[in-house]
């Protein structure tokens, strides 16, 4: 979702440099200052938590501490549930994120057991569709904003 929304908005952005931090320049400005207050706001160190909060509100403002602190804690929190009660993707999340989780490893992570194995038909469909999602996902926005003009 992270990178067709990055995509609708005419971005471009590598999220690599989600899984390989730092060493992957994203595309997305103040990643080294956003990466190191997610880091340490997982973290216990409260000087390091200080230290990175302050770098942001230096470098972004007020709003943007306040956003990027609700981004981890939403993330952290969804990751969690997720994890904690099991939670597979279900058939067509897993099928339209073949490309993105091969190419972060995410099938690495012991959660993503609890998601059974798509069969090859599959994964190669997840592949065939990919560079198609950006523009289905524009037409389901205009179609909801569409619908939220006329309510």
């Amino acid at each position: 979702m992270l990178r067709v929304s990055s995509e609708l908005e005419g971005e471009k952005v590598n999220l690599r440099a989600v899984t390989d931090g730092s060493e992957v320049q994203s595309g997305v400005p103040f990643q080294d200052e956003l990466i190191r207050f997610a880091e340490a706001a997982l973290g216990d160190d409260e000087a390091e938590i200080t230290e990175a909060r302050h770098q942001v509100r230096d470098k972004l403002g007020d709003q943007a501490v306040v956003d990027a602190a609700s981004v981890i804690a939403n993330f952290q929190r969804m990751v969690r549930i997720a994890d904690g009660a099991g939670i597979p993707l279900d058939t067509p999340m897993a099928v339209v994120t073949v490309p993105i989780r091969s190419e972060l490893g995410l099938d690495s992570y012991g959660t993503s057991g609890n998601t059974p194995a798509l069969s090859m038909p599959l994964k190669i469909l997840g592949r065939i569709i990919s560079p198609f999602l950006p523009a289905l996902f524009k037409q389901i926005a205009k179609r909801v904003s569409s619908t939220e003009k006329t309510a």
